[in-house]
C-alpha cells in the first residue's frame, strides 16, 4: 500500500531541501558549467558536472540491476518492481531542443535547477524565470507549439528493435554489455575529473567543486529511492515536469499528472515532484541565510524582459529535448 500522505510529502521535501542547500552552497548551475568553458576557459564546474554524472549513472544503474526500483500498482494495491525507464531516442528533437535550451539558459541567467534555487538567494528575476519556464513548458506540451513538438518527436531511431535504446544496446545489450559500457564511460569522465585535482572539503563560504559534484550525484540516486518508495513511482531529480505540476496544482487544485497525488493535511494536493520542487528554494534559503548571502536583488526592467524570453525558450527546449 502507499505510504501515508505526510510521509510521502516529507520525503520529497527533505530531498528538495538537501538539493537546494547543496546547489547554493556549491554555486552549481549547468549554465556556468558550460559557459565557463567557452568564455573563461575554466573547466571547474564542468568537471563537477561530469563527476555528478558518473556517480548518478553508476548508482542509478545499480538500483536497476538489483531490482530496487518499484512503483505502486493501483490494480493490485501494492508496489511492484519496475525497470529503469529510458526515454525514446529522438535525435532531431534532442538536438533542436538542446540548442534552444542552451540559448535559453544563457539569456535567463541559469539552468532549470539554477533558477529554482536562486529564488532562495533573493534574486527576484528568477521568479520571472520560473514563470516563463512554466509558460514555455505548457506552450510546448499543450499549447501553440505542440504541433511542432509532435512533429519533431516523430523522427525516432530504433536500435536492436528498441526505440528507447541504451548505449550498450549498440553492442548487443545484456548486463555484461551494460556494465562494460558504464565502466568505460565513467572511467573516461573520471579521468577528466581527476585532471582538475578535485578536493572534497569545504570552507566557510562554499563546498568545493568536487564535494558539490559528488553530493549532487548521490542525491540523484537518493531521489530515485525516495520517489520510488514514498512517491508511488521512481522520478529522481526532475525539474521540468514538477514545475508544470506545481503550477497546475496551484491554479487548478490538481497537478494534472499521471503520477500519484497526495493530499497534505487536506490543504494542498500534489505529486511527489510538486513537494520536491517546492522545497528546493527553501533549502537554498537555509544555506544563504547561514552564509549571510541572502539579499533581495531587483534587476532593471530590461533584464526582466531578457530573463522572461530566455526562460520561455528554456522551457520550450527542455520539453523538445526530453528534459
Amino acid at each position: 500500500m502507499l505510504p501515508s500522505n505526510i510521509l510521502s510529502a516529507l520525503s520529497a521535501v527533505i530531498v528538495g531541501l538537501m538539493f537546494g542547500f547543496v546547489l547554493q552552497r556549491g554555486r552549481f548551475c549547468l549554465n556556468s558549467a558550460f559557459r565557463d568553458i567557452i568564455f573563461v576557459k575554466d573547466l571547474t564546474f564542468f568537471r563537477a558536472y561530469l563527476l555528478c554524472v558518473a556517480v548518478a549513472v553508476i548508482g542509478t544503474n545499480l538500483l536497476d540491476h538489483f531490482g530496487l526500483l518499484r512503483a505502486f500498482d493501483e490494480t493490485t494495491g501494492h508496489y511492484e518492481k519496475v525497470e529503469l525507464m529510458r526515454q525514446s531516442f529522438l535525435p532531431l528533437a534532442n538536438v533542436v531542443g538542446g540548442f534552444l535550451f542552451g540559448i535559453g539558459i544563457v539569456l535567463a541567467g541559469g539552468c532549470a535547477s539554477g533558477i529554482v534555487y536562486r529564488v532562495g538567494e533573493g534574486q527576484v528575476s528568477t521568479i520571472t524565470a520560473i514563470i516563463g519556464f512554466f509558460m514555455g513548458v505548457v506552450m510546448t506540451t499543450q499549447g501553440l507549439l505542440s504541433p511542432i513538438y509532435t512533429y519533431l518527436k516523430s523522427f525516432t531511431v530504433a536500435v536492436g528493435g528498441k526505440t528507447n535504446p541504451a548505449i550498450w544496446d549498440l553492442f548487443g545489450g545484456g548486463e555484461t554489455a551494460r556494465w562494460i559500457t558504464i565502466g568505460v564511460f565513467c572511467l573516461a569522465l573520471l579521468v577528466i575529473v581527476m585532471m582538475g585535482k578535485p578536493s572534497f572539503g569545504k570552507n566557510s563560504k562554499a563546498f568545493s567543486w568536487g564535494l558539490t559534484g559528488l553530493l549532487i550525484g548521490l542525491l540523484t540516486v537518493a531521489a530515485w529511492v525516495a520517489s520510488s518508495y514514498f512517491g508511488g513511482v521512481p522520478r529522481g531529480l526532475a525539474i521540468t515536469t514538477p514545475i508544470r505540476e506545481f503550477f497546475n496544482a496551484v491554479l487548478y487544485k490538481s497537478s494534472h499528472s499521471p503520477f500519484p497525488e497526495f493530499s497534505f493535511l487536506g490543504i494542498f494536493t500534489g505529486t511527489w515532484g510538486v513537494f520536491f520542487i517546492f522545497a528546493v528554494p527553501f533549502g537554498a534559503l537555509m544555506s544563504a541565510i547561514a552564509l549571510k548571502e541572502f539579499k533581495w536583488k531587483i534587476p532593471q526592467a530590461k533584464e526582466f524582459l531578457t530573463v522572461l524570453f530566455g526562460s520561455i525558450l528554456m522551457g520550450v527546449g527542455s520539453v523538445i529535448a526530453g528534459g
